[in-house]
């Protein structure tokens, strides 16, 4: 049982990248999905299918990006952790890396990048930095 899905999806892609992996195997959450959707339309990861295992578990494959030798995906850091969540405004979402990287943010319209939420005029519970 994992406690934290987001987590084991950032650990999960980390060691991909730093292994050099072409897809690495999550276990599948509505939140893990849309995390997926926000990097796969950024331009992070390749593309990402979901299929059914025994029981009522569900597996999601991510293809990793990479150019050449170097990874689409430099940077990934979990923010906001289950004993600590961090919320921020509208008005003062970060920019990564000076708008170079993209925040992944939980809002009540969705889950959405920073750039995303600046434009729909909402804040949120801030999950991860992705540069």
């Amino acid at each position: 049982m994992i406690i934290d899905p987001i987590a084991d999806l950032i650990n999960k892609v980390n060691n991909a990248i730093r292994a050099k992996l072409p897809s690495i195997e999550i276990q599948t959450s509505n939140l893990a999905t849309s995390i997926l959707e926000i990097l796969k339309s950024e331009g992070y990861i390749s593309n990402f299918t979901s299929k059914k295992a025994e029981g009522n578990k569900s597996f999601t494959t991510v293809l990793l990006k990479y150019k050449g030798k170097q990874n689409a995906i430099t940077g990934l850091k979990q923010i906001s952790k289950p004993g600590l969540k961090i919320y921020c405004e509208c008005q003062k979402l970060p920019k990564v890396l000076n708008g170079l990287g993209i925040a992944v943010v939980t809002t009540s319209k969705g889950v959405m990048s920073d750039k995303k939420a600046r434009i729909a005029n909402c804040g949120g519970e801030i999950l991860a930095y992705v540069w």
